[in-house]
């Protein structure tokens, strides 16, 4: 959908600058040079929609794309997308005989996953892209350094068996987002071994190697290999805020309208448990907002919208549905926008001031807006590609 689209009038809308998101990956492949980027648009790209963000993640150049669960890359493959697509995070008994029908590349750490991998690829007669992943330090997925010549082995033993085809190694980094910290360092030192292992036990010198995401994109040089995985900056969002915002712009405007719009007397308690009570007479405005739609608990007397041309912090309790703000003396009426958060082009708060307010990071603020939000993708006018 472009701006001058006719839409349906709705309590709030998750509007989505698909321009901002192709000018985003534009800044990103300045970072990465040479080096292929896959944008990862996993838990309906973070937020803002799968399909459409991965529609415009491949316009601009992208080349694959990362989802962490096996149906939202089946979800991506009914949206019509063709585009090679990794999920890496999968769990024994999964129906995996779907992932090698569509040609969907899983990610395998432990010899379980090859051994379900294979016997997918055998039932169904087509081979599987594999990507090794080896834990260099994040403890989490992955094979151990002890466990990965081993792991190496038995992918080369049934790769010549033809049920699967080894893609890529790969790995996570810890501590990315603290580019100073000493584990990044140390973590590439334990991948650069990985891939040495590999190498002598005859894995094809063409696999793609990867373990670049966002933070270490855009700041560590030595960790690009022969590909990026970009995923919070892809949305405009800084992966690490305290460097600034490295030219990106962040693609979604929260908004709601004033479901209600009221005058009240001094002492008034709001919400509940009266958490805030009005200090003079006041004008109160109801947004139909709340923390089943991602709008956080704690946010109660701390996070700020933009309304009635000014920022206003949330005054009482977030509810499940709604939340409440003073107005002060400013003039209002129902069906008036309010804006959570957006680029900050307004004046209006930023993700990142929520994430700041809350204590938290811009990733929880935006995968956390609910369904009941509609999303709304705008063309948008900020575009730059490969």
């Amino acid at each position: 959908m472009n701006a001058s689209t006719t839409r349906l009038v709705t309590h709030a809308e998750a509007r989505v600058d698909l321009g901002a998101v192709r000018h985003n990956l534009g800044v990103l492949a300045e970072h990465a040079g040479t080096a292929e980027m896959m944008a990862i648009v996993k838990s309906d790209g973070y937020g803002h929609g799968a399909a459409a963000v991965a529609a415009a993640c491949l316009e601009a150049g992208v080349s694959r794309l990362g989802t962490a669960l096996l149906p939202e890359a089946l979800a991506l493959r009914e949206a019509g997308v063709a585009a090679p697509i990794l999920a890496w995070l999968i769990t024994p008994g999964e129906p995996l005989d779907e992932a090698a029908l569509r040609d969907i590349e899983l990610s395998a750490g432990a010899p379980w996953a090859i051994d379900e991998i294979s016997a997918a690829a055998r039932r169904t007669g087509r081979p599987v892209g594999v990507h090794l992943k080896v834990d260099t330090g994040m403890s989490r997925g992955g094979a151990s350094p002890s466990d990965w010549p081993s792991l190496v082995k038995q992918a080369l033993a049934i790769q010549a068996e033809g049920a699967i085809e080894i893609v890529g190694i790969w790995s996570h980094f810890a501590c990315a987002d603290m580019p100073d910290h000493p584990s990044n360092h140390r973590q590439l030192a334990v991948f650069d071994e990985a891939l040495t292992v590999a190498d002598d036990m005859g894995v094809s010198s063409g696999v793609i190697r990867h373990i670049a995401n966002s933070a270490a994109t855009v700041t560590f040089p030595q960790a690009r290999y022969d590909m990026v995985r970009p995923g919070l900056a892809t949305y405009g969002l800084s992966p690490v805020p305290d460097q600034g915002d490295f030219g990106l712009r962040p693609a979604m405007t929260l908004t709601a309208r004033l479901a209600n719009v009221k005058r009240v007397p001094a002492g008034t308690g709001i919400s509940y448990g009266h958490l805030y009570v009005t200090e003079r007479e006041a004008t109160l405005g109801l947004v139909p907002l709340g923390y089943a739609d991602g709008i956080m608990r704690s946010g109660t007397n701390r996070v700020e919208v933009l309304a009635a041309g000014k920022r206003r912090r949330i005054a009482g309790r977030v509810c499940m549905d709604q939340f409440v703000i003073d107005l002060g003396d400013d003039a209002a009426e129902a069906g008036d926008e309010v804006i959570l958060f957006g680029p900050g082009d307004d004046g209006e708060p930023r993700c990142q001031d929520w994430a700041d307010s809350l204590g938290t990071i811009t990733y929880e603020i935006v995968t956390r807006i609910g369904s009941r939000v509609p999303r709304v993708h705008l063309a948008g006018v900020h575009s730059a590609g490969r």
